[in-house]
């Protein structure tokens, strides 16, 4: 399998494709509880060790993943319950919960292209305060504490000419927020997680590694304040479509020996490496995804007040 990689940016897609055999792996622990109300099921990946870090392809720190079958369903109730499950979730990796913060949210991706537009389209939905608070004061809002959220949306290299990394570090440079709250697309190992997955960190992102375009990472030790990072699959590797399809065609033939040659000889196609897909009807969901993931965003500034 020469020259083929299966790209994820999951971390519980990563620690699956290690394999059973080494489900002990040292150094990385995994916790695992299904919201029943809210039909999430959440896994929590903790990387404590460089060697860990190492086998599995991503940086130390803690991965939440909650996978939510009918994310991409048009139920603004059940979308709200989403929200309100990412809040909590997003409070648990945030640093000095319960204090007033100010918080940068940064929307990675191309707004031109639909299923790499989550990041810019989040921020559209966030409940801005920054400007108003600095200028007005608290009064403003009618309360004595809160936190002030501002937005940064930086485009591509392609446009601006600079590096995302670059833009960001200016701006935090500028600004001084506590905390950075980076979202972006990402790109998933399996089509049954396709939209219906959020991943949060504390590692911070490398814009474009999903899909091989690798740039300079967003993280703690570049920016110089702690980065959150929540993302949301929305493409899938061509290769590993047509490979899913073929172990699944075999299998159900029982003819593991050919299976397993004929997915080998299909990975090993050059001209599949660089495609990459999405639904046909990417462009309703990232608009419905993006107003779930803002919502989680405004829901958990407002509960660290609470």
């Amino acid at each position: 399998m020469a020259g083929f990689q299966v790209r994820t940016d999951l971390a519980l897609e990563a620690r699956e494709s290690i394999g059973e055999a080494d489900s002990e792996l040292r150094g990385v622990s995994v916790e695992e509880y299904y919201r029943e109300e809210e039909d999430v099921r959440v896994t929590r990946v903790t990387i404590d060790t460089k060697n860990a870090a190492k086998a599995m392809g991503k940086p130390m720190g803690i991965y939440v993943t909650m996978e939510a079958p009918a994310m991409v369903e048009p139920d603004d109730e059940y979308h709200r319950e989403i929200s309100k499950c990412l809040a909590e979730e997003l409070l648990e990796l945030l640093p000095d919960s319960g204090q007033e913060q100010e918080i940068l949210v940064v929307g990675l991706g191309n707004r031109e292209v639909t299923a790499d537009a989550l990041g810019p389209q989040t921020v559209d939905n966030l409940f801005i305060t920054r400007h108003i608070v600095r200028e007005y004061g608290k009064a403003a809002y009618n309360c004595s504490r809160m936190n002030l959220l501002s937005a940064l949306e930086p485009g591509v290299m392609a446009r601006t000419g600079m590096e995302t990394a670059e833009i960001v570090t200016g701006v935090v440079k500028e600004t001084s927020p506590d905390v950075v709250i980076v979202i972006d697309a990402l790109a998933a190992r399996s089509t049954r997680r396709l939209n219906r997955t959020i991943q949060i960190t504390n590692t911070g992102i490398q814009p474009g590694s999903g899909v091989g375009n690798h740039r300079n990472a967003l993280t703690k030790e570049s920016l110089g304040v702690p980065v959150i990072a929540i993302g949301i699959p929305t493409v899938v590797d061509a290769a590993t479509i047509v490979a899913d399809a073929m172990e699944k065609l075999l299998e159900d033939e029982k003819d593991l020996d050919t299976m397993k040659y004929v997915t080998r000889q299909q990975m090993n196609f050059p001209e599949l490496n660089n495609m990459y897909m999405t639904g046909k009807d990417i462009d309703a969901v990232i608009k419905r995804i993006s107003f779930t993931v803002s919502e989680g965003i405004n829901i958990a500034m407002e509960m660290r007040m609470e």
